[in-house]
C-alpha cells in the first residue's frame, strides 16, 4: 500500500550516515574525533539530575496540564524578566517535547496548504520539513556573509508573495551560529506586523553567545512565535524538553493542538527542568559557555593558519560554516574522505543548504580544545596530501 506523499518533502539526515561511519571505524578500533553532531560533550548539570531524580522519587510521573506544570511556565516567564528585561505572562509559555515539539505546534497553526513561508537557505532541515510537511509553499532565501548568514527584512520583502503567510529565523542560527541583531529583529516584526503575516523565530541557541549580548525576540516583536528549548544551552538533550512563547490569542487553539498530538511533555523532566533557573545550575551553565567560547578561539585561530577562516566568525551556537569551495564542489565527499583518512568527523553542508550546501561544511567545537587541536592537525594532513596529489602547494 502506498504511504502518504507528505514524506516525500522529508529528507533523511545525511550526517546520520556519516556518524554511523564514524562509530564503525570507532568499533574497529580507529581514534575517531567527532564534529559531526550539535550536542556538546558536556553532562547535564548536576541540578537538573538530582531534580529529575527526587521527582521520580516522590511520584511525579502523572501526566501535567496540556501547556505544561504551572510553576515551569513561571519559572520560564521570571527568566525573560531576569535575563532580557522582557515581561511574558506565564500563559503564553506552553511546554512541549522538545524544540520540535514547539515548531510543529507553530507549523500546524501558522501554515497550511497554499501558503508561503520564507525562510533563510541554509537552514537546519527540519525547519524546512516541517513546512513540508503542512504542504505549505517554502520558498528559501539565499543567504550569505554579506547578510549575516541570515534571512534580513530587506531579503524578505524582496522575496515576498501574495500568498506569504509566514517568515522564520533562527538567531543564533544552526548552521552557521550567526544572530540578528534586536533592529533586525524590530524590522523583521514591523514587515510581518504590516503585511499580515507571522514571525516564527527560532531560539534554542539562546544564551550561547560570543562578543554579543544574549537577545530575545520578544523584546522587539512581541506578537512573534518564539521556540526555544531546555536542550542547547541548559545541557538537556535526551530529557527532550521546549517551549514556545506564543501570543496570548493563540494560546487557545495551540493548547487544543497539545492535547491532541502530544498530550503533555515529560512530567520528569519538567520537574528536573525547575533547577535550570537555581543560581548554582546558571553559574555552571556560564561556565560552559565560557568553554565553548575558548574552544571557538581555537577552531577559528586554527583554521586562519590553514587559510580557512569564515569571513564572518559565528557569534553564536557552537557551530563554524566553512566554505570549502576552493577545496571541493561535493562537501559529502569531502567529509567522507577526511573520515576515513583522518578519522575526523564534519558535517556536510547540504544537509542544511539547498543552494551552497555542496561548497560549504559545517564543524562543531563540541570536543574538548585537546581534541580540536589534535583534529585540526589531522585536518592540515589531510589537506596537504590533497594540495600534493593536485600538484599544489601543500598547506
Amino acid at each position: 500500500m502506498p504511504f502518504a506523499r507528505r514524506l516525500e518533502s522529508v529528507a533523511a539526515f545525511r550526517v546520520m550516515t556519516l556518524l554511523e561511519a564514524a562509530q564503525a571505524r570507532e568499533a574497529c578500533g580507529h581514534d575517531v574525533i567527532h564534529l559531526e553532531v550539535g550536542e556538546p560533550d558536556f553532562p547535564t548539570p548536576a541540578p537538573v539530575i538530582a531534580a529529575g531524580q527526587a521527582a521520580l522519587a516522590a511520584g511525579h510521573t502523572r501526566y501535567t496540564p496540556a501547556c505544561g506544570l504551572p510553576a515551569l511556565r513561571e519559572a520560564i516567564a521570571a527568566d525573560y524578566a531576569r535575563r532580557h528585561g522582557v515581561m511574558v505572562s506565564p500563559s503564553r509559555i506552553i511546554v512541549t517535547p522538545g524544540a520540535s515539539g514547539a515548531l510543529l505546534l507553530a507549523t500546524l497553526l501558522c501554515a497550511e496548504r497554499g501558503d508561503s513561508v520564507l525562510m533563510a537557505d541554509p537552514t537546519y532541515p527540519c525547519n524546512r520539513h516541517f513546512m513540508g510537511l503542512v504542504e505549505a509553499e517554502l520558498h528559501t532565501v539565499p543567504v550569505d556573509a554579506e547578510s549575516g548568514w541570515q534571512l534580513t527584512a530587506e531579503l524578505a520583502e524582496a522575496h515576498w508573495r501574495k500568498n506569504t503567510r509566514a517568515v522564520m529565523v533562527a538567531s543564533p542560527s544552526n548552521p552557521t551560529g550567526h544572530v540578528l541583531s534586536p533592529t533586525q529583529l524590530g524590522e523583521l516584526g514591523e514587515l510581518c506586523r504590516t503585511r499580515g503575516a507571522h514571525l516564527l523565530v527560532d531560539e534554542i541557541y539562546q544564551g550561547l553567545t560570543y562578543g554579543v549580548a544574549s537577545h530575545t525576540a520578544l523584546a522587539d516583536c512581541p506578537e512573534a512565535f518564539v521556540i526555544n528549548s531546555f536542550s542547547k544551552y541548559f545541557g538537556m538533550t535526551g530529557w527532550r524538553l521546549g517551549w514556545l512563547v506564543a501570543p496570548e490569542a493563540a494560546v487557545e487553539p495551540l493548547s487544543r493542538l497539545a492535547q491532541n498530538v502530544f498530550l503533555a511533555a515529560s512530567t520528569p523532566a519538567q520537574h528536573a527542568a525547575l533547577a535550570a533557573f537555581t543560581p548554582e545550575c546558571e553559574a555552571e551553565l556560564e561556565r560552559r559557555r565560557q568553554v565553548l567560547e575558548g574552544r571557538r578561539s581555537v577552531l577559528l585561530e586554527g583554521l586562519e593558519r590553514l587559510g580557512l577562516a569564515p569571513s564572518v566568525p559565528p557569534q553564536g551556537a557552537f557551530y563554524v560554516w566553512l566554505d570549502i569551495s576552493r577545496l571541493s564542489d561535493d562537501s559529502e565527499a569531502f567529509c567522507r574522505a577526511l573520515l576515513e583518512e583522518e578519522n575526523v568527523a564534519i558535517t556536510p553542508g547540504t544537509d542544511f543548504a539547498l543552494a551552497e550546501g555542496h561548497r560549504h561544511v559545517r564543524i562543531a567545537f563540541t570536543a574538548d580544545e585537546a581534541r580540536l587541536v589534535e583534529a585540526l592537525a589531522r585536518f592540515e594532513r589531510f589537506l596537504s596530501r590533497r594540495a600534493v596529489q593536485c600538484g599544489e602547494v601543500s598547506v
